[in-house]
């Protein structure tokens, strides 16, 4: 059964960050707010709850997972960014954004598509993330909270509890989510490509 912490979203109560942030380290599989919708996280070293996350969402080996940073210094240790991107990621960062990059040797292999080496990078503006990274003093693996047959992430903590009460070993309500994810944008190559569109804003990579 999944614990169930109630984290202020504006002022997050440092015993239940840590209590997280423990599940965490322990390997657990927990799911979180974001500044889009609600995701699923664990630790980047944790391979069975990559696993377990799979499984829940229905995802192949070939999906790309998140990293779920800190700040811009913390992304350049996973992804390899030129001047260009670096600019525009400090000025959407942090936003609700997911960018491709190609990934570093610190990107553990498992993590990778088989055939394109690219890691998605993203830094939340929310008060639970951003505590939840700090205690953790590393990135989150992350995937959106979108359930197999869903069309739309899951809003409501409540809902999420009943539904993946077996499943998950925390669920922290943060408040109501977005019905909107993260927008995906491939920088590996240029001109770089929506491949998603969500809550930020699409049309700054157009044209």
């Amino acid at each position: 059964m999944a614990q169930f912490f109630q984290i202020h979203p504006a002022n997050p109560q440092p015993r239940l960050v840590r209590g997280a942030v423990d599940i965490l380290r322990d390997g657990g599989v927990i799911v979180y707010p974001t500044d889009a919708s609600y995701a699923f996280g664990c630790q980047l070293g944790a391979k069975g709850a990559m696993e377990r996350i799979r499984r829940i969402r229905g995802l192949d080996d070939k999906h790309n997972f998140t990293l779920v940073c800190r700040d811009l210094s913390e992304i350049t240790t996973y992804a390899k960014i030129d001047n260009q991107a670096f600019r525009i990621l400090k000025s959407l960062t942090p936003g609700p954004y997911t960018f491709i990059h190609e990934a570093t040797k610190q990107v553990p292999r498992r993590m990778l598509h088989p055939k394109r080496k690219g890691i998605g990078i993203r830094v939340p503006d929310n008060a639970i993330c951003r505590a939840l990274l700090a205690e953790l003093d590393e990135p989150i693996l992350s995937a959106s909270l979108l359930l197999p047959g869903d069309k739309d992430p899951m809003t409501d903590p409540q809902a999420m509890r009943d539904a993946l009460d077996r499943q998950v070993d925390l669920i922290i309500d943060g408040g109501a989510g977005d019905m909107e994810p993260s927008t995906v944008v491939d920088m590996t190559q240029e001109p770089y490509r929506v491949v998603r569109v969500g809550k930020g804003d699409p049309s700054l990579f157009e044209g």
